[in-house]
């Protein structure tokens, strides 16, 4: 038997999800993170989608962060298996993630569930498209085992590749964060301010509008004006390498293929005093 959420796209509405599955049956992950310090937890503890677990960010969706690495480095396979494994969350589950900011952190779950292969989609609209009440009860779900699956290579970059790709100028760099960030006119966290040379500027919150994800023939036009076409590779990079995947995402709504990801994303590339940087608008 065909399964129906096999049709899911990366992306999907809650009436989407109603359409091809039991919602009954989806783990539903809260994956809210911020920038500025706030506390992820707090907020989930504060009220949460109902039967919904939190997935932390730094701890589940990362490995500790260095300057070799940057500040999100990708897990070890073995230990993101482990880490979901202890959540109940089981290797053919459908994962349904979910965050209060356009998917920006969602984003990042659900890319690393589908370059292994299993099923997961963001929520769009987030937490704020639920229609119902939010809980504060805490689910109680089972540990369970689950396979460790390593990182598909065809899927990411690493930083000596993108500067290949940056000196060869034969790919499409994208630069998830926001346009001051990219020109170098301020920079929050990391200790250099300014670009990969090269790089184009495609902040996520131009994915979005109200918070839900552009349509796909919006969000083809967006990236088409920016070369990306079907034929074109793509690296995504952000701050960290999470932002960076709802590009990713959405470029793969927009039926333009496969981007791949620059995990260490500038803030490995800021640390090493070996990597030229570009200010301004490239």
């Amino acid at each position: 038997m065909t399964d129906p959420a096999a049709a899911l796209q990366p992306i999907a509405t809650l009436d989407e999800l109603r359409e091809l599955v039991d919602l009954d049956r989806v783990v539903w992950c809260d994956v809210r993170w911020y920038l500025d310090g706030r506390d992820a937890r707090a907020a989930y503890d504060g009220g949460h989608l109902p039967g919904a677990v939190f997935v932390d960010m730094d701890t589940v969706l990362a490995a500790p962060p260095t300057p070799e690495q940057g500040r999100h480095p990708l897990p070890s396979p073995a230990t993101f298996a482990a880490e979901l494994g202890a959540l109940g969350i089981a290797d053919d589950d459908l994962v349904v993630a979910y965050d209060d900011n356009g998917g920006l952190q969602a984003g990042r779950m659900v890319w690393m569930l589908r370059a292994i292969g299993r099923r997961a989609v963001v929520l769009d609209g987030g937490i704020q498209s639920w229609p119902g009440e939010l809980t504060t009860d805490v689910p109680e779900r089972a540990a369970v085992e689950r396979t460790s699956v390593d990182w598909p290579a065809e899927l990411l970059v690493d930083i000596d590749e993108v500067a290949a790709r940056s000196e060869a100028g034969d790919t499409v760099i994208l630069d998830a964060r926001a346009a001051a960030r990219y020109r170098g006119e301020m920079e929050p966290v990391d200790p250099k301010a300014g670009h990969i040379p090269g790089a184009k500027v495609r902040p996520v919150t131009d994915n979005v509008v109200d918070g839900a994800f552009k349509s796909a023939e919006q969000l083809r036009a967006d990236f088409g004006a920016l070369g990306v076409d079907e034929n074109t590779p793509v690296i995504a990079y952000c701050g960290s390498g999470v932002t960076a995947c709802h590009n990713i995402l959405a470029i793969e709504r927009a039926g333009l293929g496969t981007a791949r990801l620059f995990p260490g994303s500038w803030s490995q590339w800021s640390n090493d005093d070996a990597r030229p940087v570009a200010t301004g608008d490239d």
